[in-house]
């Protein structure tokens, strides 16, 4: 079982309240509809949001295992949420709607030669945001490839600039806060699904990295063949 949640809230009560537009604080805003979970994690729940900026208003996307309740900070009619039933991820083809954060990793070199963890793995450096299409592309193609399904028509395939998503965050080493952003780039187009199994776990897990950002979450809808 699974839920979707959307809330709308008016962009001057925002502003009026003095709330940031900074992404993790409105990380913590939605984890508010969790009110008896604060020492739960965001896997706890299985919680993927998203944020989307409208004209004079945000709207606000959560998925999760767990029912989230309406928070205080948004209007009760706002609100909506429904249940995801078992069938919805049974069709061939969606129409989807992704906000993810693209990135590649930079591997740790010294003196010219890559440097190994104990696994035998490669050590990553500092992620990198993807801007070109073309990477762009490839980047989606792979996550697709290990999600269970492909791009149904690439020449369909929309993919829109990058757009930063800034934040302050504390590092719990030295106490100090820095600044730092996600890119998020948004793909739209038709998937076709190749492994249910594997699908249905992506969908679940998000795409991508940053998910605690607003980042990965499938918005999907059937496509009759």
């Amino acid at each position: 079982m699974s839920w979707l949640a959307i809330l709308e809230v008016d962009a001057e009560f925002i502003h009026s309240a003095g709330i940031s537009r900074d992404i993790y604080t409105w990380h913590k805003m939605l984890w508010q509809c969790y009110p008896n979970g604060p020492d739960r994690t965001r896997t706890d729940i299985g919680f993927l949001t998203r944020i989307d900026q409208l004209e004079g208003a945000y709207r606000f996307w959560i998925m999760a295992r767990e029912k989230p309740a309406r928070p205080p900070w948004c209007p009760p009619e706002g609100f909506a949420v429904k249940e995801i039933s078992s069938a919805f991820l049974s069709h061939g083809q969606y129409a989807f709607d992704l906000k993810a954060n693209p990135v590649k990793a930079r591997v740790q070199r010294e003196g010219g030669q890559p440097l190994y963890k104990a696994n035998g793995k490669r050590k990553s450096g500092k992620r990198e945001p993807l801007t070109k299409k073309e990477e762009l592309m490839q980047w989606l193609f792979r996550k697709a490839e290990k999600g269970g399904f492909r791009i149904a028509d690439t020449e369909c395939l929309e993919i829109s600039p990058m757009v930063e998503s800034h934040f302050r965050k504390k590092d719990k080493t030295n106490n100090k806060e820095y600044a730092a952003y996600h890119g998020g780039v948004q793909f739209r187009g038709i998937l076709e699904v190749t492994d249910q199994k594997s699908f249905e776990e992506t969908y679940y897990a998000g795409v991508g990295c940053a998910k605690g950002f607003g980042f990965g979450l499938l918005l999907l809808a059937p496509v009759d063949l």
